[in-house]
């Protein structure tokens, strides 16, 4: 299991990362708000522990800016503040548990274990389409089994793909919905269908079932297009 740790007093962090390493969690470690954003949403992790008070882009920004993004992955808040108010804004924001600092490492071990078998048992959390997998919690693609290497934004367009299998996806609806943006453009168009084209060549590129359907005209399908 992959944890980031977002903590910017560092020897908190190395602490943090030693005992966790010493359980077997594999760990990663960023001093700074910008830093950890960048790490959660362009690598693969099963948790985060994020620290609300960071220099520059505090936890709670940093928080509500991954769960715009749609990504479920557990974060575990780790803060000085032991308020009720502050509880209750860190958990409103999109945090799955809250820690008080100073904290035993036993408990907090005990909340990455819960909220880890948490996020295995949530099937809810995976979306599937014949051999093609989701996992909203990881973050993770797969088909038949293997892993694809898709970037962010690649797999937010094969999320909203595949939340609407079977339906014809135009390009108006993926720039409002996965770019967000309400102006389309010829240039936003283009970006649009290389971003489909990548997409196909690691989804179906390797397969003899092809998913990835592209409707002459109108639009985008992932699977057979529903009919009236």
């Amino acid at each position: 299991m992959r944890i980031l740790v977002v903590e910017d007093e560092r020897k908190i962090a190395e602490a943090l990362k030693k005992g966790l390493e010493a359980e077997g969690y594999v760990v990663t470690i960023a001093l700074s708000g910008e830093d950890g954003f960048f790490c959660f949403t362009t690598e693969q992790y099963d948790l985060m522990l994020l620290d609300l008070m960071l220099p520059g882009r505090d936890g709670i920004e940093i928080l509500r800016s991954i769960r715009k993004k749609n990504i479920v992955t557990p974060i575990l808040l780790l803060t000085g503040r032991d308020t009720v108010e502050d509880r209750v804004l860190g958990l409103d924001s999109g945090a799955d548990d809250y820690l008080v600092k100073p904290f035993a490492f036993p408990e907090l071990l005990a909340r990455i274990r819960l909220l880890l078998r948490r996020g295995q048992h949530e099937t809810q959390h995976l979306l599937k389409i014949a051999d093609l997998e989701i996992n909203l919690l990881t973050h993770q693609a797969s088909r038949a089994s293997q892993l694809l290497d898709l970037t962010v934004k690649e797999f937010e367009l094969l999320e909203y793909l595949i939340r609407h299998q079977g339906y014809v996806i135009s390009r108006e609806m993926l720039a409002q919905d996965v770019w967000l943006t309400r102006e389309r453009s010829t240039p936003l168009d283009n970006v649009i269908d290389v971003s489909i084209a990548r997409l196909r060549r690691k989804v179906d590129g390797p397969f003899e079932l092809k998913l990835i359907k592209t409707i002459r005209g109108v639009g985008f399908c992932l699977g057979e297009p529903d009919r009236d």
